[in-house]
């Protein structure tokens, strides 16, 4: 067992579904002409991974702890490569979306088991804190590298190449493995929820194939209304459950403390807002503007380099500013930075994106590291795993849910070229500004619940 060689493989899984998430949105068009794709099967390409990474990475890190979190891992990586094969061999939408599913099952299993590797093979507080740095920059690296590598991917080879490139990816990461990472369970791991993951996941479904067809089955039709309904009683059997099982998946006492259900608000208001809206700038820049994949993809180079940056440097704030503060301005910025999308029009530059990418990725830039800090610190150290996927779940269902939702606002045939493009920018501009409500609403309820005081920032733990 190597420690340098297990951070190693922890990072690079951990950056191939960080660059499966970017390098997806400069291929949309492409997929969408190849396979006759309409906006609904584009909007399932993301929902599809971000649906299953959200259901499943809580009872994925509960399986790893009691079988063995190597073991699990290797599971991941192998579901994940075979998956991203059958993305790119794919000769339908339908099984694109199907496989994107498999594929966001695999990414689930290695994201749940990656931090859990690295905490056993870096047990001092020092060592984690240097490996947990390197980590993180890993990941800030692939979505700086993300949208250029698949707009150049899917410029030289097609959109197939932004899913075949998992492939050598994942066998590298199956060889560092088996070389250098050591088995390890966890002697008190927690009991399998499976009702908690049944209606968890059904629930989401429902909710996100309501939103997705609302627009063509009528928001008023018997169809549409019964499966919000379904979503409905299926959050609230998740509830029931999660109070009654003796280990749930979700243990609701968490949310007791302002700190952390703050924290979890945070993180589904900007992912269903600056990363949710994604999906819809890029088919703007590529559909209305007539960008290629790859400079669509340099469109978003200026935003995410000073995301890493902004991020470096914020966390030098961390002992001096209250969290709620940093926290609450950054998704200040973000909201600012989504209202400033109404001035893009159908005949304008790319550069009119600027200001909404370049202020949105300042306050991502510095809501990152404080959002981390509060939803690890304000749990016991022994379940910061736990806390760790509880906001990734936030994230990811924001994410699935945002696409969703703006869809709804975007007309969908003049998405992709078959309407007016003027139709399109007046979507375009009432998602921006849904999505800058969503930001600010997240703003106002990180500052009240998490805190901006001096009071706050004492109460604040620090983490290494």
């Amino acid at each position: 067992m190597s420690k340098n060689g297990t951070l190693a493989v922890a990072a690079l899984a951990t950056a191939i579904l960080m660059l499966d998430i970017a390098v997806v949105n400069t291929a949309l068009g492409h997929i969408a002409d190849d396979l006759g794709a309409g906006l609904s099967g584009l909007q399932w390409v993301v929902d599809a991974y971000t649906l299953a990474l959200a259901s499943v990475v809580l009872t994925a890190g509960s399986i790893a702890d009691r079988l063995g979190r190597k073991r699990i891992f290797v599971f991941g990586v192998v579901v994940f490569t075979i998956a991203s094969a059958a993305c790119a061999a794919a000769g339908s939408i339908v099984a694109l979306d199907v496989a994107r599913a498999i594929q966001g099952l695999g990414g689930a299993v290695m994201f749940a088991t990656s931090l859990a590797l690295l905490a056993d093979a870096f047990p001092e507080r020092e060592e984690r804190a240097k490996a947990l740095a390197v980590y993180g920059a890993t990941i800030g690296a692939s979505f700086v590298i993300g949208p250029l590598a698949g707009g150049a991917l899917t410029t030289a080879f097609g959109w197939q190449a932004v899913f075949f490139v998992n492939v050598p990816l994942g066998l590298l990461t199956l060889l560092g493995t088996a070389r250098w990472v050591r088995e390890s369970r966890d002697p008190d791991a927690r009991g399998l929820d499976w009702g908690g993951q049944a209606t968890l996941s059904a629930a989401l479904f429902l909710l996100v194939l309501a939103l997705l067809r609302g627009n063509d089955d009528g928001w008023t039709s018997a169809v549409i209304i019964g499966e919000f309904a379904g979503a409905v009683a299926l959050f609230a059997a998740f509830v029931a459950i999660q109070q009654r099982v003796a280990q749930p998946m979700l243990p609701l006492a968490l949310f007791r403390n302002k700190r952390f259900t703050g924290a979890q608000i945070a993180a589904f208001a900007i992912s269903g807002s600056f990363f949710a809206l994604f999906l819809y700038t890029t088919l703007y820049l590529q559909r209305i503007l007539g960008l290629s994949a790859m400079e669509a993809g340099l469109v978003y180079v200026p935003g995410t380099v000073l995301m890493v940056f902004i991020s470096g440097a914020s966390a030098q704030m961390a002992s001096r500013v209250a969290p709620g503060t940093i926290i609450g301005g950054g998704l200040a910025l973000v909201s600012l930075g989504l209202g400033l999308g109404v001035l893009a029009q159908v005949d304008s530059s790319w550069t009119i994106l600027l200001p909404t990418l370049l202020i949105g990725s300042i306050g991502t830039g510095f809501f990152n590291p404080a959002l981390s800090g509060v939803a690890l610190s304000s749990v016991p150290e022994h379940m910061s795993g736990l806390a760790a996927g509880v906001n990734d779940t936030f994230r990811q269902a924001g994410i699935a849910v945002g696409v969703a939702a703006f869809g709804a606002l975007v007309p969908a045939d003049s998405a992709l070229g078959h309407g007016s493009a003027a139709d399109y920018v007046s979507g375009l501009h009432a998602a921006s500004l849904a999505g800058a409500a969503l930001a600010g609403i997240g703003a106002v309820a990180a500052a009240a619940l998490i805190g901006v005081g001096r009071s706050a920032l004492a109460a604040s733990p620090q983490p290494a």
